[in-house]
């Protein structure tokens, strides 16, 4: 019998109660279990090794000069994938930051291990510690050769000689090092030793210890020459480093005072296997021969170009002939277009390198380095020379001379006789 007093609860009541209630728990336990299932782990800080991967991708992905390949690329997703594999040392991280940078496919945007990078800084400075020898490699040849020790250096201390064959470093053969593997087997830390075995031109073979030492690199060298009752002057580069324009400003005030002597009749610029240096240099120098002429044009990552103009004045304006090979490359060939251009010089020799396309040097956290190719560049006539060169207004007879203004330089003796019958028209507008 029911309590009259009491309402009476519907069961539809009970059941939603209870399913509310099944739910509530379900709801409680889901939460509890979304706490352990669902939650982010906390983010795992990077190793050092892997923060350095992480740097040279931002660094490249901020530099480089065409953004659009990157991205064909998927840059992330490939760092990413760099990341998933194991990184736990310096030595993981330069072989993970260059398998990285490999798909680019752009050989002068690379990885520069610490001593690779001191090195070329150091090069950029003029000076680099080693033996002090240029080596060259004749086209179509394996073999790496002397092209001239440095003066005052311990190569030519040891009595090395032009034309030796290089045939093994510190047990190494030099053909499979080749060219840049045997020039960085030569260099180290000052005061080390490295053991050379070479063939002399007499075919002679010698093996000793040299010692390792700073060398100055002599990046700009000038004399007088006589030939035919003519006084010509000579100024060669090998490199664009920082001392180059005023070292070129010196040598061009050298050969034309009037203390000197006779005055020059004409200048003969070699620009012979310098693979060039700092841009900023090459302009520079650049800058004291074109009198307010277009010196280049620029396209950065942006597409944007500019073009660099000489100031007014030079610093020589007589006659000039410029000699170049295909060991002229990069800065040097940016010179070389513009004189050729602005008709202020022509050139002698053989084909260009062919390298249109200019780096910059980063800093790594841990002394390691980036060279990352940030421009392109054209002539001021418009000429883009990556992987072309730049043709000479006349090509001189092969095979070039190994030592350029050595005994045996016949291009040197050629282009004087060329500079002093005006070919084609070498005379300078005033």
């Amino acid at each position: 019998m029911r309590d009259p007093g009491r309402r009476s609860l519907p069961a539809q009541w009970f059941a939603t109660g209870l399913r509310r209630r099944a739910s509530g728990l379900r709801s409680l336990l889901a939460a509890a279990l979304g706490l352990l299932l669902i939650l982010p782990a906390p983010a795992l800080a990077l190793s050092d090794a892997q923060q350095l991967v992480v740097e040279a991708w931002r660094l490249v992905n901020q530099s480089y000069v065409d953004p659009a390949q990157l991205e064909a690329l998927q840059w992330r997703r490939l760092r990413q994938k760099t990341l998933e594999k194991p990184i736990s040392s310096s030595v993981d991280a330069y072989e993970a930051i260059e398998a990285m940078l490999a798909p680019i496919g752009d050989p002068y945007t690379r990885l520069l291990r610490p001593e690779e990078f001191a090195t070329l800084r150091s090069n950029t400075q003029g000076r680099v510690t080693g033996v002090g020898l240029q080596l060259g490699q004749r086209a179509g040849d394996q073999r790496i050769v002397v092209i001239a020790p440095l003066d005052a250096s311990p190569a030519a201390e040891a009595g090395i000689v032009s034309g030796s064959e290089i045939l093994r470093v510190n047990g190494l053969e030099a053909e499979e090092l080749g060219l840049e593997g045997t020039a960085a087997a030569l260099r180290g830390p000052a005061g080390s030793d490295v053991l050379v075995a070479l063939r002399t031109p007499a075919g002679q073979e010698w093996e000793g210890l040299l010692d390792r030492r700073e060398v100055d690199l002599q990046p700009v060298r000038s004399h007088r020459l006589e030939i035919d009752g003519h006084t010509l002057g000579y100024l060669r580069l090998t490199q664009f480093s920082e001392p180059v324009p005023q070292q070129v400003r010196t040598a061009l005030a050298q050969l034309t005072a009037p203390a000197a002597g006779t005055p020059i009749e004409g200048l003969i610029l070699d620009l012979r296997n310098d693979s060039g240096g700092l841009v900023t240099a090459g302009l520079a120098v650049a800058d004291g021969l074109l009198d307010g002429k277009p010196i280049v044009e620029t396209e950065d990552r942006g597409g944007i170009a500019a073009r660099q103009q000489a100031t007014p004045g030079r610093l020589y304006a007589g006659p000039m002939l410029t000699l170049v090979n295909g060991g002229t490359a990069s800065a040097s060939e940016i010179l070389a277009g513009a004189l050729q251009d602005s008709g202020r010089s022509p050139l002698a020799g053989s084909r260009t390198f062919g390298k249109g396309l200019i780096q910059t040097l980063i800093n790594l956290s841990d002394g390691s380095g980036l060279a990352v190719t940030v421009a392109r560049y054209l002539t001021p006539s418009g000429r883009d020379i990556q992987n072309q060169g730049i043709e000479p207004d006349v090509a001189l007879p092969q095979p070039e001379p190994l030592e350029p203004d050595g005994a045996g330089d016949t291009w040197l003796q050629e282009a004087a006789r060329l500079l002093i019958a005006g070919f084609p028209a070498t005379a300078a507008t005033p």
